[in-house]
């Protein structure tokens, strides 16, 4: 399997103009990510033929493969080691721009916030992922009348019970703490030293904190619980009051921690920046974070969180209509991410979400699309890709259905964003919720609150039917496929 990620790796350096004709590499969750000297020189018709590519385009100046999950780090590892193999032999000059400045260049400011969400949360997604299924897991266990009679698995068979217990503790172990892992992700994405990010996300749930979920009755007097403070000097008070579960405190955080390392080193002497740089870094930023920044965005998060809610509230036709027909171009755009974000904040503040349930729902609507195209399909390669386009979005990553089937030939695409808007309309309209996010595609079913799991697998049945459907007799119209390249529409990783 290696020799054959090496061969693929060498025939898209090929059709990309060689080694010389790179200046910067990586990868996200589904694609190869490149700068290249030349963009003339790439040929992305001729890499839709290479096995495993799904598509290619270009966008923002970036030129992107996509490749899908799992495969993507294979081949990204084998394609550095030969671009490193050739310059060895033929030096390149060295590049200092960084890939993410140089694909930002030509973007608005509504963009580059989105980018800013994707590159922060991308690198924390497999331990969201983890523990999203990890709950998923413990949900159906603990759930009453599932799969027996009037009780759950733990009171029907006691003895898994310590095993639940840990299993639960793993779990909840990458939502407790994600204002460290954002710290760490968002001190990388910002430029700042990663380690001290972990330990000002650390500080924002330590034990000595009221806990986040604790605040809200103490703020209210309940149970005679009340909100502990610093005092400062006498002249103000600083609530003491944790950030468990929460994403906005400790992302502006980040930046701020950022911009003042940065600063600091660039007018501290050598000599003493050990020893200056990190404690004034960590004091500024720690007291910005508790007194001023921790306070502002958790009312501002608390404002966001209502208002989404609101609108499903009180329009749950309209909210579940637009979802369904604007999510697959959220996808196309690179925006989507910003859903993460709402998703983690819903969660904090009213215990679950109901957009991870209408993402999972979209997802499988772009596979249901694509295995419609396998079954219309002609050629063997082109039935091959699309089966396994379709298989990756019914576990949860959509992109190599969306770009390498779907857009390609517009009506599958039009036929799943259909699909897709009857699906979400009709769990927006039963208020279907998840307690957790990470489990996507078909698996998406043990995150439901188990009481509206009949509702959503009625929703799932829509998405894995229409979509398939309507792709079949729109083939028959569309007998000459036309194709689009997805730069058309701005995908973006």
């Amino acid at each position: 399997m290696a020799d054959d990620h090496r061969k693929i790796a060498g025939d898209i350096l090929a059709l990309i103009g060689g080694a010389e004709n790179v200046e910067q590499l990586t990868h996200c969750i589904t694609r190869l990510r490149i700068v290249l000297r030349d963009e003339a020189r790439a040929q992305p018709d001729a890499l839709r033929d290479v096995p495993l590519v799904k598509g290619a385009f270009s966008n923002s100046g970036v030129f992107q493969v996509v490749i899908g999950s799992g495969e993507v780090e294979k081949v990204h590892a084998e394609l550095t080691e030969l671009i490193g193999a050739a310059r060895v032999e033929a030096p390149s000059p060295p590049v200092e721009p960084k890939i993410r400045d140089i694909g930002s260049r030509s973007l608005q400011a509504p963009q580059r916030i989105v980018r800013v969400f994707a590159d922060v949360f991308v690198p924390i997604l497999p331990a969201i992922v983890a523990a999203g299924l990890l709950m998923g897991i413990n949900n159906l266990l603990a759930v009453r009348g599932l799969f027996f009679p009037g009780q759950s698995v733990l009171t029907a068979m006691p003895r898994f019970d310590g095993l639940w217990h840990m299993i639960s503790l793993m779990a909840s172990t990458s939502f407790v703490f994600l204002p460290a892992l954002v710290g760490w992700s968002g001190a990388r994405r910002f430029g700042g030293s990663e380690l001290l990010g972990l330990v000002l996300g650390l500080m924002l749930v330590h034990p000595e904190l009221l806990n986040a979920s604790h605040y809200g009755r103490a703020a209210a007097g309940l149970n005679g619980v009340q909100i502990p403070y610093f005092d400062i000097f006498g002249l103000f008070q600083v609530e003491q009051v944790g950030y468990q579960g929460q994403i906005l405190p400790m992302l502006v955080t980040a930046w701020v921690m950022s911009r003042v390392e940065i600063w600091l080193r660039a007018h501290v002497p050598a000599s003493t920046q050990m020893l200056v740089v990190p404690i004034t870094t960590l004091v500024i930023s720690g007291v910005l974070a508790l007194a001023v920044i921790g306070p502002l965005t958790r009312h501002a998060g608390a404002g966001i969180a209502q208002a989404i809610v609101w609108l499903f509230d009180t329009m749950p036709l309209l909210g579940g209509l637009l979802f369904g027909l604007l999510y697959a171009p959220l996808v196309a755009t690179g925006m989507h991410h910003m859903f993460l974000a709402a998703d983690l904040q819903l969660i904090a503040h009213q215990g679950g979400t109901f957009i991870w349930p209408m993402i999972a729902l979209c997802n499988v609507a772009q596979g249901s699309a694509a295995l419609g195209m396998a079954w219309v399909a002609k050629h063997g390669n082109e039935r091959g890709m699309d089966w396994t386009s379709a298989v990756s979005a019914y576990f949860g990553i959509a992109e190599p259905a969306l770009f390498g089937v779907n857009l390609r030939f517009k009506f599958p695409f039009y036929a799943a964003l259909i699909g897709s808007a009857v699906a979400t309309t009709l769990v927006s309209l039963h208020h279907v919720e998840a307690s957790a996010i990470g489990v996507g595609g078909l698996p998406a079913v043990i995150s439901v609150v188990p009481a509206q799991i009949p509702i959503y697998l009625v929703a799932v049945a829509i998405v894995l039917v229409v979509p398939f459907v309507l792709t079949w007799l729109l083939s028959k119209r569309y007998r000459r496929l036309e194709v689009v390249d997805p730069v058309a529409v701005g995908a973006s990783c």
